[in-house]
């Protein structure tokens, strides 16, 4: 028997979304309302830069939620706490140690969301990033589960079941902005630097 691309956990009926930009988080929220799962979308990604950057995404992820009638909550940009927490992982290439360290932030911080909001499951769109380690996402999921009472991972590679080719659909649907690179000033380094050496 072939086994689900995507598993909901048992009696799941309310999940904290973790987003980090609209497009990515498109398809997967389309795909909970169609399952009748309710999606609360939570905004928290110190790691962008610039500001102007950050604001973008925000929005274009805040427009997205409106235009569906789906709560959405916008956590606090602390871009130099970010760095702060990353330092010494500077050098670290992508899919190294600061990324590790930058999930694990972000979904410490979904999870405590989670509980304030009394949403026992959270998950994260990183996991639908086929510029990202599923693995090191998961980790840090699980990581922070255990680390906020009464929480649950939502551990799911979302980029399974269609859901990356319907993400691309829809962020031409929506007229997304679509960025670059990931959110922060070493990916976008890396991403101007191998622009330069084409």
């Amino acid at each position: 028997m072939k086994r689900k691309a995507i598993v909901v956990p048992e009696g799941c009926k309310e999940v904290l979304l973790h987003a980090c930009c609209a497009p990515c988080s498109s398809a997967i929220v389309e795909w909970m309302i169609q399952h009748d799962i309710r999606p609360t979308i939570f905004y928290y990604n110190p790691n962008i830069y610039p500001r102007e950057e950050y604001d973008i995404r925000k929005n274009e992820s805040k427009r997205h939620a409106e235009s569906l009638g789906i709560q959405w909550i916008d956590g606090d940009y602390d871009h130099e706490q970010w760095r702060q927490d990353v330092c010494g992982l500077e050098g670290e290439p992508e899919r190294g140690r600061r990324c590790e360290q930058c999930f694990l932030l972000r979904l410490m911080e979904a999870a405590r969301q989670a509980k304030k909001l009394g949403i026992r499951y959270f998950t994260t769109t990183l996991a639908s990033s086929r510029w990202k380690s599923i693995e090191q996402i998961e980790c840090a999921g699980h990581m922070a589960e255990q680390a906020v009472e009464g929480t649950t991972f939502w551990a799911q590679n979302w980029r399974k079941g269609g859901l990356y080719e319907r993400r691309n659909q829809l962020l031409k649907e929506y007229a997304f902005y679509n960025q670059q690179y990931c959110g922060c000033e070493f990916s976008q380094r890396k991403v101007l630097t191998d622009n330069n050496n084409q």
